[in-house]
């Protein structure tokens, strides 16, 4: 009976060790501020790891910033309904990855080709989705694209303008 608890106990030890976690996210993008700007955007975590892929369209050519804000309220006409950026940290907001610091919803800026459309990846260990870490969880939360580039260094958002495009992050 000993022998049976101890493979038992053995057992339940291997097997915590081996959680896969795999989830996915799909949302869809709509516009604001008067913008045609829409697209959709994927999350999926595969262990610790979210990784956000997002395909836009309708934008105008050139650098445009995109974040996660606090709230996932994209009712108002221009996105303010979202709040400012997620930032459950209370850091100073900067690029990802700033030694100084940065929000966990500055993802940054990407470029926007002359047809209007931009792709963003971005993949993270300090994002989950749904988990039980309020610092981590992106659930409840709102993409927002911004009409303009994020300087990196403006307080609190980067000075990267209106808000065009957002999505409620909810399972």
């Amino acid at each position: 009976m000993k022998i049976q608890f101890y493979f038992l106990y053995i057992f339940l030890i291997i097997a915590s060790g081996c959680t896969n976690v795999s989830k996915e996210l799909s949302i869809t993008l709509e516009a604001k501020s008067n913008s045609p700007a829409t697209g959709t955007v994927v999350f999926s975590q595969k262990d610790e790891v979210v990784t956000m892929k997002a395909d836009l369209i309708g934008l105008s050519e050139g650098i445009h910033a995109i974040h996660l804000h606090e709230k996932a309220d994209c009712s108002s006409d221009d996105g303010k309904s979202t709040g400012g950026h997620w930032n459950p940290t209370f850091s100073k907001h900067g690029a990802w990855g700033d030694a100084e610091g940065y929000h966990r919803g500055d993802i940054g800026n990407f470029k926007v080709d002359s047809t209007g459309k931009g792709t963003v990846r971005f993949s993270t260990n300090q994002w989950c989705i749904g988990c039980d870490d309020p610092i981590k969880n992106i659930v409840g939360k709102a993409v927002i694209v911004h009409q303009g580039e994020d300087d990196l260094e403006s307080q609190p958002s980067g000075a990267a303008g209106a808000r065009i495009s957002c999505a409620a992050i909810i399972e």
